[in-house]
């Protein structure tokens, strides 16, 4: 979601110019975490849209202000604006969603991975990222000598808690809340 609505530009960017030297991995719940989002997004807007077309109609029917024509403009080119934006979130996901589904190898949930986050809660706010967390783990203890970074714009559950930084440290996964420093990372391994 980070990708779709914008607040990372380069993980666009590195979707796109992926690099043969970087294997990607995505647990597959987190597919359908972003499609609940976007889910979540689009009531909140459709939300938004509903209550700015009523100060629409409520300003239009003022018929003495001077300032209601240009008003009742400036809310209607917001409103297609908005619409657009709507749109453009949309086009995004679906775009990082096919090209990590292309160039990313998938962590398939599993019964012992599902069992791990029912038996060990060490994001206890959050079941979802509790399970999203057992599946890198899962992964990264079946890789113990390779070199592994896990990015992920959610502080607050992976970034914060220092419970979930001692679990990624245990197999050996830097974390990083943003592309250009994982970028950066990147580079410097080279």
């Amino acid at each position: 979601m980070s990708i779709a609505t914008g607040r990372e530009a380069e993980a666009i960017m590195l979707l796109r110019d992926f690099s043969s030297s970087v294997q990607l991995v995505i647990p597959s719940i987190c597919y359908m975490e972003s499609l609940s989002a976007l889910e979540d997004e689009l009531k909140r807007q459709k939300y938004f849209k509903e209550q700015l077309g009523r100060q629409i109609s409520e300003t239009k029917r003022d018929v003495t202000s001077e300032q209601v024509a240009s008003l009742s403009l400036h809310l209607e080119k917001s409103l297609i604006y908005y619409s657009n934006r709507i749109d453009e979130i949309q086009f995004r996901l679906r775009e990082a969603i096919y090209m990590l589904s292309q160039n990313a190898e998938m962590i398939v949930l599993n019964t012992e991975i599902i069992e791990a986050s029912l038996n060990t809660t060490i994001i206890e706010k959050d079941p979802t990222d509790n399970l999203i967390l057992h599946c890198i783990l899962s992964h990264a203890r079946l890789r113990p000598t390779e070199t592994k970074a896990f990015l992920s714009g959610n502080v607050k559950e992976f970034g914060k808690l220092p419970e979930v930084k001692y679990a990624l440290e245990e197999v050996g996964i830097k974390y990083f809340s943003r592309t250009e420093d994982f970028l950066g990372w990147l580079q410097s391994q080279s």
